[in-house]
């Protein structure tokens, strides 16, 4: 009897797929867990980014992604962050219309002392609001002169015209006397004064002006050096040109034009920031909080640039 011939089993050559499936699954695993437990730095992010974009002419990603929940987020609304400073605030220290002071903001406002020193500052900010409305009243009607009000400054806004003649930066003889008086009501008050020069975008070039700059900056010295003589600190007040720039109406319009030459004089709280050798920056008004529905004494809302 013939024997029956048993077949071999075939042989598989593909046994080695299994471990390296699961091998390649591990490494998966590995880094998604290293991925999520890092944390992007934005500065090498961008160096790497416009480096692929030297490379590869792409657009590049502006901001990288955030992995996981950040400590501070760059969206956090004010009040959330204010949230997480407690604030006391003490009853009485602003005048009514005024938003109260916001402690979380206490490391802008450190140059104006202690809560008393900074509510002697706002009742003084309300009684020269209060005084230049009466003693510029004609002015403010005509539409020449405007008194805004914020929660921590003044601004006191003067049409050119009434200062200087046209591409000149000598004060007239009249706006002398205007600008003595405006110095008078403020000296009596420790404050500090920035006097900002702004033009139209009419090109300038002269021999002692080459550009709207140095025009700007002019009219800013000339009425800081009128303060001065009028008894303002010197070392309080601060002349700042800023050109062309910052324009408050639009300039395609000789009646807009007319608006952006001016020159504002804005009243902040404190003494100079670099007092007593300290090297923090002169703090601006843009620096300060600024608050809802100030009152202005021109009769609109309050506003800032």
């Amino acid at each position: 009897m013939a024997r029956r011939k048993r077949h071999e089993e075939a042989e598989n050559h593909e046994a080695w797929a299994i471990p390296y499936g699961d091998l390649v699954t591990l490494l998966l695993a590995f880094f998604v867990v290293m991925y999520a437990i890092s944390s992007v730095d934005d500065g090498k992010y961008r160096v790497l980014s416009e480096s692929l974009v030297d490379a590869f002419r792409a657009p590049a990603q502006t901001d990288p992604i955030q992995v996981g929940e950040p400590t501070v987020s760059r969206e956090q609304s004010l009040d959330e962050m204010r949230a997480l400073v407690p604030i006391d605030v003490q009853p009485g220290i602003v005048e009514e219309g005024v938003a109260p002071i916001d402690m979380a903001f206490s490391g802008l406002l450190d140059d104006a002392g202690t809560d008393d020193e900074l509510q002697d500052f706002l009742e003084a900010l309300a009684e020269v609001a209060e005084e230049l409305e009466m003693a510029m009243a004609p002015l403010i009607e005509d539409g020449d002169l405007r008194v805004s009000r914020e929660a921590y400054w003044l601004e006191i806004e003067i049409t050119s015209r009434l200062l200087f003649g046209s591409g000149s930066a000598t004060l007239n003889p009249e706006a002398r006397s205007l600008l003595d008086e405006v110095g008078a009501i403020l000296a009596p008050r420790v404050s500090r004064v920035h006097v900002e020069g702004h033009t139209d975008n009419v090109p300038i070039q002269t021999a002692v002006y080459p550009s709207n700059w140095e025009l700007s900056s002019g009219r800013a010295a000339a009425v800081v050096s009128v303060f001065e003589d009028a008894g303002i600190e010197p070392k309080n007040l601060v002349a700042l040109g800023y050109g062309e720039h910052r324009p408050v109406a639009s300039n395609d319009t000789e009646q807009g034009r007319a608006e952006n030459r001016r020159v504002a004089i804005v009243v902040l709280p404190g003494a100079r920031p670099r007092e007593d050798g300290a090297q923090e920056p002169e703090q601006l008004r843009e620096d300060l909080p600024v608050s809802l529905g100030a009152p202005t004494m021109d009769g609109d809302e309050g506003d800032t640039e």
